[in-house]
């Protein structure tokens, strides 16, 4: 019997010392992205002239630089006296946060430090939209409306605030994708509160709209 108990108190032990261990490896880190490349791009009316959407994608994962300079030309600070933005929003409010779908998991961009912050390890990319393609797309881009930054009363007007903010911000991933050789659509079709409950939004964060980037599917 004390044999026994010996060896079941050594079990637990080694289990207590390996379990840490296994969490924390489980744990999604936060992500400083690369320095975005400002030295790239085609002239903008030929980008305009390529610019359209797409619905079929290679699964191949963006590199690290595609998705720094990704990100930044969606809502990037390109002025670091007054981090204000490449695309406008309402009263400078920036109400809009872009998280970011991966197969790791999901992130949260933060602008100012040019990184990813971690919000869940789950990969959520399924829920991002209603069409199948969506949960196999490297990368899901989900705007968010905090309505808590815009400091008025009326919803309706902070629902088209935030509408037309998205829609300047969803544009410049257009333009970047066009100029890169990227494919991408932004979409409406989402169950918003499934995606909300899963990415654990508080009641005055708002999806408007998700967009998926990633390679275009090759011709066979």
């Amino acid at each position: 019997m004390n044999i026994r108990l010996l060896k079941a108190a050594f079990l637990i032990l080694v289990i207590l010392i390996i379990c840490p261990v296994l969490t924390f490896g489980e744990e999604l880190k936060p992500v400083k992205l690369m320095e975005p490349q400002m030295d790239i791009g085609r002239p903008l009316m030929q980008v305009l002239k390529d610019r359209k959407t797409s619905r079929i994608y290679s699964s191949e994962k963006l590199p690290d630089q595609e998705l720094s300079n990704l990100l930044w030309a969606a809502f990037g600070v390109n002025r670091q006296g007054t981090g204000k933005r490449t695309a406008p929003s309402a009263k400078n409010w920036k109400e809009i946060d872009i998280y970011v779908s991966t197969a790791d998991g999901l992130y949260l961009y933060d602008a100012i430090t040019h990184a990813l912050n971690p919000i869940l390890k789950d990969d959520i990319r399924s829920l991002t939209g209603t069409q199948s393609f969506v949960k196999k797309v490297p990368v899901n881009l989900i705007f968010v409306a905090d309505f808590s930054k815009i400091p008025i009363p009326e919803e309706e007007a902070k629902v088209f605030i935030s509408a037309a903010d998205t829609g300047f911000i969803s544009q410049n991933v257009y333009l970047y994708c066009a100029s890169e050789g990227l494919a991408t659509v932004v979409r409406g079709s989402v169950d918003r509160p499934a995606l909300a409950k899963a990415m654990k939004l508080r009641p005055e964060q708002r999806i408007v709209l998700s967009q998926s980037v990633g390679y275009p599917k090759k011709k066979k």
